[in-house]
């Protein structure tokens, strides 16, 4: 049995350096007036410092520039870039780039590692993942985007939603479908292609956001994007033809636990900010943290959170352990749950704050918009709900009457027991 919940020092000690480095360095930056163009200049400098440090990319094995950390490890250490959206990009780690750099390593060509990944490591290109579609929910089976081969050409068509930097990126990794014929096994329909962003055919439509109403975001914008007959070359198709369900899934696993972590992230920061908040005003002739609703709130909140953290540190060690086909009912309940107490404790502390909470004088109402949105990617919370529970009833038999029915257990035990239980009488 090896239930361990320390952390090696020498891991540690790099912990304590991110988390002095993002509240001394990245934490200014918030409060500055920059665009995204000029944040990358920006964060160069930054990133030269996490790299002296052995921390860039550290989700990546180190043949391909990174520390090739576990999924343990990695999780730690996002629960220290989550305070900030803008520490992950400083870490070379942030979404989708991180994904999309594990894809290409996991399925991509020599040819494809140095064209697309060795510049998307070392912070020169970036990337989208062009793969949900509006109107098809959380069914991937139904995209209708297709790649049709035209000679030593993929030939696309369609339109997808919601994807992240289409338009500051250098390339799409995207899902389409391949395999056309009706009686196709759908899971074997979709094919990974790499798409240039400048490739002719390719119109992009930027999307307002609940947190970014005017998609001007420093790291992150969205867009809906057409692809008409856009032409890319065969040998851009990453992995095997057919195999976008697998990849897919072998790259959203592990990112969900750097999403949940990174929500840790954002609940100790504004947990920091309901207790200061807590000890440092008063109403009605005492501290707020005298009062007891405010105490229950510090109270559920820090078990929460800790509750949380230590669900998704254990989805990350099965990884680690058993892979993450085997992680699966822990990983999905890391989402939902994760979501919900991120949100419940970005409430109480915007509450706590008042009138105050509620500008953009604190960093808690974005915070609080932006969180609304891990509720629906990578999966909404109800089919992850509906994924834990239909694994979790697999493992029960129907019974006529319960196996803890009473009455009939009494008499299995008298037959078990009955003979001893006579003999006791007899003395």
């Amino acid at each position: 049995m090896a239930w361990d919940f320390s952390t090696e020092p020498e891991f540690q000690a790099k912990l304590d350096w991110m988390r002095e480095f993002v509240r001394g360095e990245i934490y200014p930056l918030e409060v500055l007036d920059f665009d995204w163009r000029q944040f990358r200049d920006i964060a160069k400098p930054l990133m030269e410092q996490v790299k002296a440090q052995g921390l860039w990319a550290a989700h990546l094995d180190p043949q391909y520039g990174g520390q090739g950390y576990g999924q343990v490890k990695l999780g730690l250490m996002h629960e220290v870039l989550g305070a900030s959206d803008l520490a992950p990009p400083i870490f070379g780690n942030q979404a989708p780039d991180s994904g999309n750099s594990q894809l290409i390593a996991m399925a991509g060509t020599e040819e494809q590692k140095e064209r697309w990944m060795k510049p998307l490591l070392d912070g020169e290109m970036y990337s989208a993942f062009s793969m949900t579609e509006q109107g098809t929910g959380s069914d991937p089976t139904q995209f209708k985007t297709t790649a049709v081969r035209d000679g030593d050409d993929w030939v696309i068509n369609g339109t997808k939603f919601l994807v992240g930097n289409a338009e500051r990126s250098d390339f799409h990794i995207l899902m389409a479908r391949t395999n056309l014929a009706p009686d196709a096994d759908r899971h074997r329909t979709m094919s990974m292609i790499i798409v240039p962003a400048d490739s002719a055919g390719i119109e992009m439509r930027t999307l307002g956001l609940m947190h970014d109403t005017h998609a001007d975001g420093k790291i992150h914008s969205h867009s809906e994007v057409h692809y008409r007959d856009v032409r890319v070359p065969v040998a851009n198709l990453l992995g095997e033809e057919g195999g976008a369900f697998k990849l897919a899934q072998d790259r959203l696993g592990p990112g969900r636990i750097h999403h949940c972590m990174r929500w840790i992230g954002v609940c100790r920061r504004a947990f920091d900010d309901l207790c200061e908040r807590a000890v440092s005003k008063s109403v009605h002739g005492s501290l707020l943290s005298e009062k007891q609703m405010i105490q229950d709130w510090v109270a559920t909140s820090a078990a929460a959170i800790e509750a949380a953290r230590l669900l998704t540190l254990h989805a990350a060690w099965k990884i680690d352990t058993e892979g993450a086909y085997a992680a699966r009912t822990e990983i999905s309940m890391i989402k939902y749950h994760g979501a919900t107490v991120m949100h419940e404790v970005l409430d109480k502390a915007i509450q706590v704050h008042g009138a105050l909470g509620f500008t953009a004088d604190m960093p808690l109402e974005e915070m609080y918009r932006w969180s609304r949105a891990a509720r629906l990617y990578d999966g909404p919370d109800e089919v992850h709900k509906v994924g834990v529970a239909k694994r979790i009833l697999r493992n029960y038999a129907p019974h006529d009457i319960p196996s803890d029915h009473m009455p009939t257990r009494r008499e299995a035990a008298i037959v078990k027991y009955g003979a001893l239980l006579d003999t006791l009488a007899l003395t």
